[in-house]
């Protein structure tokens, strides 16, 4: 990576420790333009690592053993240089279940991806339907990739097997989530203006088509409860859904440019937007309103000029596992890491041509793709406040318009909101 200068704000930033890269080989006769690396996962477990080299190919590698190979072999790894060839579709399930490094060529432009894992016990929401043809057990972990010809391609993780090809987009699908509670619901977004809701367990189903986007949908994610989905699309869009009704709980206004990414906090009381308007917006959406407001122009543009500071577009947000923290990726060739109660970043890195970045599941790297290659940097280590900490741990038994509504003094109300 280059260095880049860092404005005035940030001179003073820390810059955080490089974890390691991953190069993907090229070629002189590599087009550019097919070489973006538009998405980056982590498994729910932590077992696996994908993120899409361009050029059709999806790369698949074991987290532990990558971060190893880091470790003895020093920063930087050629990606085709690291695990073992896919094992044989025959091979026993104790080979199955042992993490190996897969390359799977999905047939057309790769410009999102989600990692799924199942619950033995999570019923499919169809009924009367006795028999599918895939059995999901508990160590069942599939990828899904969005491609630009408006498929979605559904993997076996621990084989490297096409499972379902779904096919029911007309235009490219931008960003897919699986809902974290274990069902294989899935929600695609995508340039036909958009979101699919499809039930894996019943084959790939299609249950539901949600409309409400006048122009493209750039992205979507669920809450921590799987009860809400939150979209973002062109036209400053923000839209939020109710996953049991599959119906519009609101619109969030707020942005002046195009949203381009979503992601809500790990007990569900906050969501992060990143817009083109050079700003992430930090809400409340049980309220919709705005909590905090992370620029990455200095003044912010006013909203009639808020499309034209095109080297400031924000391009990527993602919520850390602590809560406290938020990372951005925006044209101006920088990483930042957010406090979610500070307005300048606590550290900054140099990347060009970033496009995509997030967390890994137990918070402590974050990844971040451009032009077929990942970068890993280690995330900010600070002390949660006491209040931080309460916040968080009410909610993993109530949400937060119980909180609200507790029989408690007013005072402790505040103090268990995010009044940031």
């Amino acid at each position: 990576m280059a260095s880049f200068p860092l404005s005035v704000n940030e001179k003073l930033i820390a810059r955080p420790r490089t974890v390691g890269e991953l190069l993907a080989p090229t070629s002189p006769f590599d087009k550019k333009c097919g070489r973006e690396n538009w998405t980056v996962a982590f498994a729910p477990d932590g077992s696996y690592f994908a993120w899409s080299q361009g050029h059709r190919i999806v790369k698949l590698v074991p987290w532990s053993q990558c971060l190893n190979n880091f470790l003895l072999h020093g920063t930087k790894n050629v990606a085709n240089s690291i695990g073992t060839r896919l094992p044989r579709q025959n091979s026993d399930s104790g080979q199955k279940n042992k993490p190996c490094e897969h390359i799977i060529d999905c047939g057309d432009i790769v410009w999102s991806l989600a990692f799924g894992s199942s619950v033995p016990e999570k019923q499919s929401r169809c009924v009367n339907i006795e028999w599918h043809r895939f059995k999901f057990g508990q160590d069942q972990l599939l990828l899904a990739t969005g491609l630009n010809n408006g498929r979605i391609k559904i993997w076996d993780v621990y084989t490297g097997k096409l499972l379902l090809n779904l096919m029911d987009h007309t235009e490219v699908v931008r960003d897919l989530t699986f809902a974290p509670d274990g069902s294989l619901i899935l929600v695609s977004a995508s340039r036909d203006k958009t979101l699919r809701v499809w039930d894996l367990k019943d084959d790939g189903n299609m249950m539901k088509v949600l409309r409400g986007h006048q122009n493209w949908v750039y992205g979507c994610a669920f809450s921590p409860d799987s009860s809400i989905l939150c979209s973002v699309g062109a036209s400053k869009a923000v839209f939020l859904w109710d996953m049991d009704k599959y119906s519009m709980i609101r619109k969030l206004e707020g942005h002046h440019n195009d949203v381009v990414a979503c992601e809500f906090s790990p007990d569900g009381a906050l969501l992060a937007t990143a817009s083109y308007d050079t700003r992430v917006y930090v809400w409340d959406p049980h309220i919709g309103v705005i909590l905090m407001e992370f620029g990455h122009l200095f003044p912010p543009p006013t909203p009639i000029f808020a499309g034209g500071a095109n080297d400031r577009w924000v391009r990527s947000v993602s919520f850390s596992h602590d809560g406290l923290h938020i990372a951005s990726l925006a044209d101006d060739k920088m990483v930042r890491f957010w406090r979610i109660d500070e307005e300048y970043p606590v550290q900054v890195a140099p990347l060009n041509n970033g496009l995509c970045c997030t967390f890994s599941t137990d918070g402590s790297v974050l990844a971040a793709g451009q032009d077929g290659s990942v970068y890993f940097w280690a995330t900010p280590r600070q002390v949660s406040s006491l209040q931080h900490l309460c916040r968080m741990a009410i909610r993993r038994v109530m949400p937060t318009s119980q909180v609200k509504n507790l029989p408690i003094p007013s005072k402790v109300v505040e103090f268990l909101c995010y009044q940031i």
